[in-house]
């Protein structure tokens, strides 16, 4: 007899967890099937270990302030695989967690890997299972490039399997992950060269953020090459060395990782089966109520190729879940002003229009504030870090459409402005909003 559900996900992570539970506590017979551990990139080979990782950068990059503050420290080696033994038993709690979840709001948990049939049956390794409603989250994986010896490199999921720091490192990208791992390698310890295809890195914000970035990076001594297209990997008796298009060469490295961007998980899903549409990187489109061409399929996360944040995916599973079991008819996640985060080093907090969008859109309507400053934290030492923030504004009253922020606390202190932007707010409000001293984030409500 086939298995029959009013809901069935495929794919357990953020997105499909979030939307399963959702929907189960609205009453609807919901499944999740998974293949891997429980909570997709996000959890196992994403966020939550990378930011454990950078928490570890952090630590060292505070060794070189102590003795500002009068703290006589000799540091030893960095045990990186101590910190990986007790990162990974921290995720697989977190794995525990997930399944305790779905079962505490009676969720099943179906274990393995998931193809359309069609529309509403999915094969789960010889298993017919059929639902009202189908919800893709597979999630999405990282590009290798097409490339001689790309097979040599490894990818950020990779990089989680790491046993041992790598001495010299090169890193391949200029996106989130590029700069935010090409960050932890260096500040605990390792040789870090970063090379990139254009002239800069994160390319797709304010243009300030990257300048300000490469110029700590360079600070901290990770060389960044611009104009790279790789075209081979060699391995040689010295380490890995990477050949680009134009003859130049790089290397020898212990570790070459590639982090030039991230692929959907469709290509064992046979949504075509289904009649699902796909673009042609393999994506699913989506409407703004998630749903694909096919009536009672509908597709969140990184596999629609929007926005590939975890959150972004969370609010859109929930949302999802609020309209077609609980009731709320237009219910939708709206894809603008989604702040989000780099944890680089330091970290980068952004929400809204850059600049340069913001005037190709606005043209004279835009107006933009500054502010560049040395904060209180390096006040007392030889080796000082600038914070730079920004906000740009239209029309006469000034609304704020964009915030960027690059400096110590950027992470911590966007979640509530980005709050305040997204209700409208003007620079006025922010001027007439009494400034918390002394802290980095008064900048944003002082700026002239």
């Amino acid at each position: 007899m086939t298995e029959r559900y009013d809901l069935l996900v495929i794919g357990g992570g953020s997105g499909g967890l979030a939307h399963a539970q959702r929907a189960a506590e609205y009453g609807a017979n919901a499944a999740v099937v998974e293949y891997g551990p429980l909570g997709g990139t996000c959890v196992n080979a994403g966020c939550v270990p990378k930011k454990v990782m950078w928490y570890a950068a952090q630590h060292a990059h505070s060794f070189h302030h102590l003795a500002d503050y009068g703290f006589d420290v000799s540091v030893k080696e960095h045990d990186w695989a101590g910190l990986k033994k007790r990162r990974d038993a921290y995720i697989e709690r977190l794995n525990g967690i997930y399944e305790n979840n779905l079962d505490k709001r009676g969720v099943t948990y179906l274990q393995g890997r998931a193809r359309f049939i069609d529309a509403h049956t999915v094969d789960i390794d010889g298993r017919a299972v059929e639902a009202d409603r189908i919800v893709i989250a597979t999630g999405g994986r990282p590009m290798i490039p097409d490339i001689p010896g790309a097979e040599l490199g490894i990818t950020s999921d990779d990089f989680f399997e790491l046993e041992e720091r790598p001495q010299r490192v090169l890193i391949a990208g200029s996106g989130y992950i590029a700069v935010e791992l090409a960050g932890v390698f260096r500040a605990l310890g390792s040789d870090v060269q970063l090379v990139v295809r254009k002239d800069s890195v994160l390319r797709d914000f304010d243009a300030m953020l990257a300048e300000k970035l490469m110029e700590c990076m360079d600070r901290d001594d990770i060389e960044l090459v611009t104009r790279v297209v790789p075209q081979s990997v060699e391995q040689t008796d010295e380490g890995l060395v990477l050949h680009s298009e134009d003859g130049r060469s790089f290397g020898p490295v212990d570790s070459l990782l590639w982090a030039i961007g991230r692929s959907p998980n469709t290509e064992s899903l046979d949504a075509a089966s289904a009649g699902v549409e796909q673009d042609e990187w393999g994506f699913v489109p989506t409407d703004k109520f998630q749903q694909t061409n096919v009536e009672n399929i509908f597709a969140i996360g990184d596999v629609t190729g929007r926005d590939a944040l975890t959150p972004v995916a969370i609010a859109a599973g929930r949302r999802l879940a609020d309209r077609l079991y609980g009731g709320m008819e237009g219910r939708h996640l709206e894809y603008e002003l989604i702040p989000t985060v780099i944890f680089s080093h330091p970290t980068i907090g952004t929400v809204g229009l850059s600049e340069n969008d913001a005037r190709e859109k606005y043209g004279d309507d835009v107006k933009v504030y500054t502010s560049d400053f040395i904060g209180m934290y390096y006040a007392l030492g030889m080796n000082k870090r600038r914070s730079t923030m920004k906000l740009v504004t239209v029309g006469e009253d000034e609304k704020v459409v964009g915030c960027h922020v690059i400096g110590e606390g950027a992470d911590e202190m966007l979640q509530g402005f980005a709050v305040a932007i997204r209700m409208g707010a003007t620079k006025k409000d922010f001027d007439d909003t009494v400034a918390i001293h002394p802290t980095s984030a008064e900048e944003l409500v002082t700026m002239r």
